[in-house]
């Protein structure tokens, strides 16, 4: 267990899930927590990593920093994701384990999975079968991260954890008109569309693909829960075990935003991976739950929508 006043530190502690991390940390009455933004450290470059973990010593480490991105950007930069991915984890990963940190924990993304994993997806299929192409550079980086956890554990010994969630939402999402993920994209969208009085929207493929969805602030209860009780070399899945189709979800929506317009569906454009549900039973077995049902969850998110002064630019 983590003691109260252990020197914990959050890596990309000012997106979605650091910050919820932070939260959940404040809000379990841990004190000692340590953040840089990127400015003050550049987890891709090995010098100021190594030289920062060796000034601070951090016990606990999240590791929820990442370059992250939806498909478009998953398609053009292609290196970029699997290099900025894939240095700073080796980074941050090695010179926990140089500076004697007692646990850190390994944030990933479901999207490691093969790409026709069977459904619901269990933390043993990894590696199975070949990966989505559209987000494999991400994906083999990620993977990267939660193996040298693993082999980190199998060769020194050290209590290095993973947990793979599914799709998050949440305060401080990213509502960027072509960077942004299926949710906030559709937050996004719907409140524009009602703002202008447009009397319908279209979105991408014909909505029957099933998405699964956790809101942010479970994961990071979550992840406090399994710094504190869970060890093992196998990988955590975060999610609620639930999922509907994304007409469903861009119903729902709409009917949150109060929008009444007509949802209209563009089929030639592509629809994405028919299904990606987590299998939950490991979390589950732990004594683990999600709180937070998705109509609640969209509706916090859309007030944070609201109030977010960046959502104009990003």
């Amino acid at each position: 267990m983590m003691e109260k006043n252990a020197k914990i530190y959050v890596a990309g502690h000012r997106g979605m899930v650091g910050s919820a991390i932070v939260r959940e940390l404040q809000r379990q009455g841990y004190t000692n927590i340590i953040t840089r933004t990127h400015k003050e450290l550049d987890l891709t470059r090995q010098d100021v990593v190594e030289r920062f973990f060796a000034e601070e010593k951090p016990e606990y480490v999240f590791l929820a920093a990442a370059k992250v991105g939806g498909i478009i950007a998953n398609q053009t930069a292609l290196a970029d994701f699997m290099y900025d991915n894939m240095i700073l984890e080796m980074n941050v990963i090695h010179s926990a384990w140089q500076n004697g940190c007692k646990k850190l924990e390994f944030l990933g993304s479901s999207c490691i999975y093969p790409r026709m994993a069977p459904q619901p997806m269990k933390e043993s299929c990894l590696l199975t079968s070949e990966l989505e192409k559209t987000n494999e550079a991400y994906a083999l980086a990620k993977i990267s991260g939660l193996k040298y956890c693993e082999f980190l554990n199998r060769q020194y010994g050290t209590d290095y954890i993973s947990v793979m969630p599914t799709n998050l939402y949440g305060p401080n999402d990213n509502y960027h008109p072509e960077h942004s993920h299926v949710l906030p994209a559709l937050i996004r969208r719907i409140h524009e569309a009602k703002e202008q009085n447009l009397p319908f929207v279209t979105c991408w493929g014909d909505g029957s693909p099933l998405r699964e969805f956790l809101y942010v602030d479970d994961l990071a209860n979550l992840c406090v829960f399994l710094m504190n009780h869970y060890s093992g070399n196998e990988t955590v899945n975060a999610g609620t075990g639930k999922e509907l189709t994304i007409k469903e979800l861009t119903e729902l929506v709409a009917r949150i935003i109060g929008y009444t317009g007509e949802i209209r569906w563009d089929i030639s454009r592509p629809n994405g991976t028919p299904r990606k549900l987590l299998d939950v039973s490991k979390a589950t077995s732990l004594g683990w739950t999600y709180k937070t049902e998705l109509e609640e969850g969209i509706r916090l998110a859309y007030e944070d929508f609201l109030n977010n002064p960046m959502r104009a630019e990003r």
